[in-house]
């Protein structure tokens, strides 16, 4: 079974108030700007996410709720997993490797440098994965917990300035 994993890095988020707790900065105008961007991109090569799974960060959660809704998926349904922020890629893999067998597409937002990681993982030519990358894996497998030791048929990079 055909099985897609989506890992999307938060937008670009401000340093503006830098009282701020990591957890609660924002997206900055640029990242409010990318978001919708990566959603239009998504929506327009037909993503249809059956799960988002997002960083309890305030900018990942923004920007899963940004692309979420150009995607027609409700916002109200994405979940949180505190185990995506600051995880390494072992943590990652163990999210990944739980995902529910009846889910074909899946979108992780989170964090670098561990989605960075995950994707050179999945993909030697992935090195960096800017703001508001989006990092797509295609797998054939009967389970996600089989998909995490596999070498995907297919992974394709975007971000904003690519293109």
């Amino acid at each position: 079974m055909e099985r897609v994993l989506l890992l999307v890095r938060h937008a670009k988020s401000s340093w503006e108030e830098v009282a701020l707790p990591d957890r609660a900065r924002p997206l900055a105008e640029r990242g409010l700007r990318d978001a919708p961007l990566m959603g239009r991109r998504l929506a327009h090569d037909k993503v249809r996410p059956d799960l988002i799974l997002s960083s309890p960060a305030c900018r990942a959660l923004s920007t899963a709720h940004i692309i979420a809704e150009t995607l027609g998926y409700r916002p109200e349904e994405i979940v949180t997993d505190e185990r995506l922020y600051g995880a390494d890629v072992r943590t990652l893999l163990e999210v990944m490797g739980e995902l529910g067998d009846e889910l074909r597409c899946v979108m992780l937002f989170g964090h670098d440098p561990e989605f960075t990681d995950l994707a050179h993982r999945f993909s030697g030519k992935i090195t960096r994965m800017p703001t508001c990358a989006v990092a797509r894996f295609t797998f054939d497998a009967p389970s996600w917990s089989a998909a995490v030791s596999q070498t995907p048929l297919t992974a394709v990079l975007d971000y904003p300035k690519k293109g």
